[in-house]
């Protein structure tokens, strides 16, 4: 699907504010409200807006000890790398996971009640048959910058 200005000005908007009127949508992108709204159900049915949802702030929530882990697999091969996939998927705890090249083969982030609590999650894994050869713990001081869904337009221009 070929996206010009207006499509990709809409989705700029959208990403840090999904809660904007269509009415501000429209004059924010100088189109008239219903072609705005048109070319949004088009985005939307195009999968290239999967959804829309509010960005939580975990630690007023709950207060949660944020953790990465560097983790290292004993063996390297579509089963040993799919088990500990797996347990990753299964683990609440475990909020995001990466595979890298390097050193290491994945970067896991965990928020656990506790680093004790985190602690006995490691310790569960290293006992389980996830084939960890070994992990190095990095404990979350300060949050400098948190994600968020935002972009820019020329995040999405053809070149």
């Amino acid at each position: 699907m070929k996206l010009d200005r207006y499509d990709l000005k809409i989705l700029e908007i959208l990403s840090r504010d999904g809660r904007i009127t269509k009415s501000r949508l429209a004059e924010a992108i100088n189109l008239s409200v219903s072609p705005c709204w048109e070319r949004v159900r088009r985005l939307e049915k195009a999968g290239i807006i999967e959804g829309y949802g509010a960005r939580l702030n975990p630690a007023v929530l709950k207060s949660r000890t944020p953790v990465w882990v560097q983790i290292e697999l004993k063996t390297h091969n579509v089963e040993s790398f799919a088990r500990f996939e797996s347990l990753v998927r299964e683990t609440p705890e475990a909020v995001e996971c990466v595979a890298v090249g390097g050193g290491v083969d994945y970067l896991v982030k965990f928020e656990a009640d506790s680093i004790d609590a985190y602690q006995r999650l490691i310790d569960a894994w290293l006992m389980s048959d996830a084939g960890i050869e070994r992990y190095f713990t990095y404990i979350v001081t300060k949050a400098v910058k948190r994600p968020s869904s935002g972009f820019a337009a020329s995040d999405f221009a053809s070149g």
